[in-house]
């Protein structure tokens, strides 16, 4: 036998395995499910949209992340008078996480939980204790643009890391900062800012694009499993024709017979849409050419074929005639692909997490940990029960006998035996609510400890991405809230019926319980 057919062989084993189970369940793994935070029927969808960057074209975030950090230093150097020592910053690509948020005002950045708490701070690379935090602590934090910035995008993690490296090169190696805190932010922005509008971002990617994006074999079979099922699909990015050409040529082409080209798989495709500005705007939608040039405006109808720019979502519906309750919109971005079509339009919204595939592979090496904790945590909620109980009933002893103690007339007498067992009762009780108070805290230290065992797994610094200690982080509210569905990869799809009906699972107040 050829190593071809030991291939296919080897490729078509796990079928072959999964029909002989006949009617048995098949269980993906969680990296690859498709999850709902809400119940959504697949067969009602009849248009899906799709973002591009870090939707369809996963990135490999390390290569991005320093070729990011690099683009942006010679930038300082070149445009903002940034001294040439900081050119010798190395990015560090476990630093920064999704749903970090930037206090401009004092150079610190924060980890909060969905209360707006702050658990976890970075002035430079050095993390704040409680009393460092003092000030977070007085008031949950409101995140406003002029002092704070959430950290939203994979896009958006060089901008972290780059605040906090500066922060460090300078304070502990340089004696001081040369310019605010909000100024050194304002400074980075502007030049990733510059990096992706002067293109030397997109030319380094398009140059090595291999090494910059994935290339999933599994997607073109997703699309065209929707197609099949009778979904419209339409792509729509805020990057630019000549950049979206490259990428998607990059990750359909060639896959398929059925596609001579990637354009094929779209009933639309919309570039530069601005988004969040498209949900909301009135920016026409112009024709344009594949050199990029307007040759028109659309205004009757948005044609299967044409390559458009720009546009805004009223237009979109009234232009191509497809209900708003019947579109799905598949984006990364919390705020410009998921918050703002959920809040402006009856789009429903499936949200891509592409770090989910380390984050749910770590979650299997502390499985035990986490079993402890659900453990502790079952404990010390019938701890906190049973003092509540016994310290009603220490403070009703203690009324009895001090009634006693004053002589008060409207009691009738005690004899010497009962005060006696009233008072042994009364000792047994502050023994017993000692002894709960001793492993009520011996329970939260274990969970401290243990909590911090099970971070230790997942980013060094910030540990999960969902989770802030035993409160989810203000990103996971956020995907809670807005997204339909989440998932690591549109191909997940693949997977799932197009007509899969995705069912939430049932949401409990704690009194139901």
């Amino acid at each position: 036998m050829t190593q071809a057919h030991l291939t296919l062989a080897d490729e078509f084993e796990p079928l072959l395995q999964m029909l002989a189970l006949g009617g048995h369940e098949i269980k993906l793994e969680r990296a690859r499910q498709v999850y709902a935070n809400r119940d959504l029927n697949l067969s009602e969808i009849e248009a899906i949209g799709f973002d591009m960057d870090y939707t369809l074209a996963l990135y490999r975030q390390d290569a991005l992340d320093a070729l990011s950090v690099e683009k942006t230093l010679e930038r300082l150097v070149q445009v903002k008078r940034y001294p040439p020592s900081i050119l010798a910053i190395e990015p560090d690509p476990d630093f920064a996480i999704r749903g970090l948020v930037i206090d401009k005002e004092h150079g610190n950045i924060l980890k909060i939980d969905s209360g707006r708490r702050v658990l976890k701070a970075f002035h430079g690379f050095k993390e704040l204790g409680h009393l460092d935090r003092y000030d977070y602590t007085r008031e949950s934090i409101r995140i406003a643009p002029a002092r704070y910035h959430l950290i939203d995008t994979l896009f958006a993690l060089p901008e972290a890391f780059l605040y906090a490296a500066l922060i460090d090169h300078f304070e502990e190696r340089q004696g001081g900062l040369p310019v605010s805190y909000l100024q050194l932010f304002d400074d980075i922005r502007f030049c990733i800012d510059l990096a992706h509008r002067d293109d030397s971002l997109k030319n380094a990617i398009t140059a090595d694009i291999d090494a910059y994006i994935h290339r999933d074999d599994r997607l073109a079979p997703t699309l065209h499993k929707f197609r099949s099922a009778g979904k419209k699909l339409f792509l729509m990015t805020n990057s630019g024709w000549a950049y979206t050409d490259r990428v998607m040529s990059h990750l359909l082409d060639g896959l398929m017979p059925e596609y001579a080209s990637w354009r094929q798989y779209f009933d639309l495709i919309i570039t530069a849409a601005s988004k969040p500005t498209f949900f909301t705007g009135r920016h026409p939608f112009l024709t344009i050419d594949e050199r990029g040039t307007v040759i028109g405006q659309a205004t009757d109808r948005l044609e299967r074929g044409a390559i458009y720019q720009g546009g805004n979502q009223s237009a979109f519906e009234a232009l191509t005639g497809w209900a708003s309750d019947r579109t799905l919109y598949i984006g990364d971005h919390i705020y410009g692909d998921i918050l703002k079509s959920k809040k402006t339009s009856s789009w429903l919204t499936c949200m891509i997490i592409q770090e989910m595939v380390d984050e749910l592979l770590h979650a299997d090496t502390v499985r035990e940990q986490l079993s402890r904790v659900r453990d502790l945590e079952g404990e010390l909620h019938r701890l906190n029960e049973q003092l509540v109980y016994e310290n009603h009933m220490l403070h009703r002893l203690q009324q009895v006998l001090n009634d006693r103690a004053r002589g008060a007339q409207d009691h009738a007498p005690l004899g010497p035996n009962v005060l006696q067992e009233l008072q042994i009762a009364r000792q047994r009780l502050i023994n017993n609510t000692d002894q709960m108070k001793r492993r009520r805290k011996q329970i939260v230290r274990h969970l401290v400890d243990l909590d911090r065992e099970i971070e230790s797994n997942f980013n060094p610094y910030w540990g999960l991405i969902f989770k802030t200690g035993n409160e989810h982080s203000v990103f996971a509210s956020q995907v809670n809230l807005y997204a339909d569905l989440y998932t690591s990869t549109v191909s997940n799809f693949l997977a799932y019926s197009p007509m899969q009906y995705f069912r939430a699972p049932r949401a409990f107040m704690p009194h139901e319980f």
